[in-house]
């Protein structure tokens, strides 16, 4: 050990461990189920080393100049070799927290919506619907059931990246999704109850991102949840003349 590392800090396994147990501990105080918890805890660092391996990968696209052409190989050999390992192994990590991913994935039913993966949508959700428009005064709880319907199109994978998916949809829409919301959303001449009240929902933005993802699906749930069929219809002729 040289002098760079003895001046680390470093966790080992009973340090990380300590440490989950305390913040699943403190959560359980504040009612958040354990297995809850954990699911986020798992989440958080099958992230962390997904992000490490994008990181790494940067390394593995160019080495110190000037080093010589065995340096460099060995270099780029070595940086691949070490994200290929931090992505085997944040994939792993994932897959005990969502289950494995694949054809055969796509087959099993779609587990029911729980509770932490509601909360999870509804922390994206919210931001995403106030960067384009205001807050209006739908019912919660009927939002909660649109949120519901919506992450019952996807399986728990789906559900655990859903909110990079909707960020990027949005980004990608971000000039036909104000133009909507400024025409049929709150401040708008359009009144909150009719078949655009849905736009009056932070979980619009949730909505047109399945309803034009894989809009067979979420009328499979949305009939399902028994939710009025003409917001669907609204929010469709609200975006098609938006573009």
């Amino acid at each position: 050990m040289n002098a760079t590392e003895e001046g680390r800090q470093r966790l080992d396994a009973a340090d990380v461990l300590n440490a989950k147990k305390t913040l699943v501990q403190l959560l359980a105080r504040a009612g958040v189920y354990s297995g809850d918890a954990e699911e986020l805890i798992g989440l958080v660092e099958a992230g962390a080393l997904a992000l490490a391996h994008e990181e790494l990968a940067g390394l593995a696209r160019s080495a110190p100049a000037g080093k010589g052409e065995p340096y460099t190989s060995g270099w780029l050999d070595g940086a691949h070799a070490a994200a290929d390992g931090l992505a085997g192994l944040a994939e792993r990590t994932l897959r005990q927290v969502v289950g494995a991913d694949g054809p055969a994935a796509d087959m099993e039913p779609r587990p029911p919506v729980g509770r932490m993966e509601l909360e999870r949508a509804k922390v994206v959700v919210l931001p995403l619907y106030l960067s384009f428009t205001t807050v209006s005064d739908l019912d919660p709880e009927v939002s909660e059931q649109v949120l519901t319907a919506v992450l019952g199109t996807m399986s728990a994978r789906g559900r655990a990246g859903y909110a990079g998916r909707l960020t990027e949809f949005a980004s990608t829409h971000h000039a036909r999704v104000e133009r909507m919301y400024a025409e049929f959303g709150p401040g708008s001449p359009i009144a909150i109850h009719g078949r655009y009240s849905l736009l009056h929902s932070p979980t619009s933005i949730a909505v047109l991102e399945r309803l034009t993802t894989t809009p067979e699906s979420l009328r499979e749930e949305w009939d399902a949840a028994e939710l009025p069929p003409a917001w669907l219809e609204g929010l469709t002729t609200a975006w098609d003349a938006a573009a």
